[in-house]
């Protein structure tokens, strides 16, 4: 057995992949692969924005591929059985895996593993290839996670990275192994227009460019929402079209204090990974249960299509939702304004607002969603759990002069300065004018209900 396969999943990427320079390293040939897995599909995680975003990133593989003398072989169906029928045309020994941390990538995998051995071949799981630190690699004395970020953070900074690893010059694929039509973004409806292009080509080129004009600033400017200031490689993150331990090395070798909170930001999304290896359950129950009653989508059925379609009568709130819709991303100070409103102050099931941003974000992350939304709604690891984001006070400081509320709120550009984020101040016959709606809710009910559902709790 003279070939490996490699099975890209989240990681699609040529640069620093110890998956494939494992294989390289073991083998004459490789057979690069990527199933499109149906227990995805079925899990509802293959929605429009992310479908096209990949079809992007496996062109962008293939083009690198054949740069090399190789090629990417695709598959659809179930993955054990896809990966298991490609390894048998190849005549492989070896299947090489980037490791991951949700439950269904962790029976994924061991499944995987069960199949080949009874075929008489081997799995080799790698670590530190989708994170900088892998979950499990740091830990407290009497845990298997750490549940509060600050005292991983310490941890994670200690931790000494493996260096990156370098692109392969050639790749050569045995022949006999066939593979489906590569896909495309223009077979796809329902994409957001405004959704960002994917593959390593597009994500190397957003991080030269962020490294050269960006981060320097990102400590002070991250939470300006106009500005506009926050890197948008959350997507390359998410498939993999970026090393995260790359731009751990990248960050700190440009060094000052916009590189120091950048690197912190990749730290948060490892701490929700080592949460959510360790508690799968958490994906969908309460890490910390605060005996919730929420406002289910029945009861609360108009309020949360006001919220998911940008008419809540706050206008950073909506801003930020339509934001959402046409691009199919969320700047990260948007994300928390809009999902503290849902869960604390319309007081809905925090699962609801999870399920729709996935539905939509180009960077829909299992790990950081639901744990992001756990966090805002109290449930989660925020030792602050009855904290309440007030929409007017997160506009007034993030966006002071409304420049992000009329870039998505064109009802609103008439309304100078300030004054659109209270567009209810306006006279009777103005507001009448613009076409926007009432607030659903005032500030002061909202928390009072919060508060009062918690003392039940």
């Amino acid at each position: 057995m003279n070939a490996s396969v490699v099975l890209f999943t989240a990681d699609l990427r040529l640069h620093d992949h110890p998956p494939l320079r494992a294989a390289l390293d073991g083998s004459r040939e490789i057979v690069p692969l990527f199933v499109r897995d149906r227990t995805v599909d079925r899990a509802g995680f293959a929605v429009p924005n992310r479908l096209a975003f990949l079809a992007d990133c496996l062109r962008d593989l293939d083009a690198g591929l054949r740069e090399r003398g190789g090629r990417l072989v695709v598959r659809s169906g179930d993955l054990v059985e896809e990966v298991c029928k490609v390894a048998a045309e190849a005549d492989a020994g070896a299947v090489h895996l980037a490791a991951d941390v949700s439950g269904l990538a962790q029976r994924r995998e061991e499944r995987l593993r069960r199949a080949l051995e009874a075929d008489g071949r081997r799995l080799q799981v790698h670590d530190a290839v989708t994170a900088a630190v892998p979950a499990g690699a740091v830990t407290p004395a009497a845990s298997d996670h750490y549940a509060v970020f600050t005292p991983y953070f310490r941890q994670w900074s200690r931790r000494p990275l493996r260096d990156a690893v370098a692109a392969p010059r050639t790749v050569r694929v045995p022949d006999g192994v066939g593979s489906e039509p590569l896909p495309g973004r223009d077979r796809l409806s329902g994409v957001s227009r405004g959704l960002a292009a994917g593959g390593e080509t597009e994500g190397r080129r957003r991080l030269a460019a962020w490294l050269r004009t960006g981060i320097a600033s990102y400590e002070e400017r991250h939470d300006d929402l106009a500005g506009d200031a926050t890197s948008r490689l959350s997507p390359h993150l998410h498939f993999g079209t970026l090393s995260p331990i790359e731009l751990v090395h990248r960050a700190r070798r440009a060094g000052g204090p916009g590189a120091e909170a950048f690197v912190r930001q990749l730290a948060w999304r490892d701490f929700h990974r080592q949460v959510l290896a360790a508690r799968p359950a958490a994906a969908t129950a309460d890490y910390r249960t605060k005996h919730d009653r929420w406002r289910t989508e029945q009861t609360a059925a108009e309020d949360i299509e006001a919220w998911r379609t940008g008419r809540t009568g706050y206008p950073v709130v909506d801003a930020a939702m339509r934001q959402l819709l046409h691009e199919g991303w969320m700047h990260n100070r948007g994300r928390l304004l809009t999902a503290s409103f849902l869960a604390k102050t319309l007081y809905v099931d925090w699962r609801v607002g999870a399920r729709h941003f996935l539905e939509l974000l180009v960077d829909g992350d299992v790990a950081n969603n639901q744990l992001n939304w756990q966090w805002v709604a109290g449930t989660g690891t925020d030792t602050r759990p009855n904290r309440v984001l007030n929409p007017l006070a997160q506009a007034k400081r993030y966006d002071p002069d409304g420049t992000y509320v009329r870039r998505w709120v064109p009802e609103l550009e008439r309304l100078a300065g300030s004054a659109v984020h209270e567009p209810w101040k306006a006279p009777a016959p103005d507001r009448a004018a613009l076409g926007y709606p009432e607030p659903i809710i005032d500030l002061a009910d909202g928390l009072d209900r919060f508060r009062r559902a918690r003392e039940r709790g």
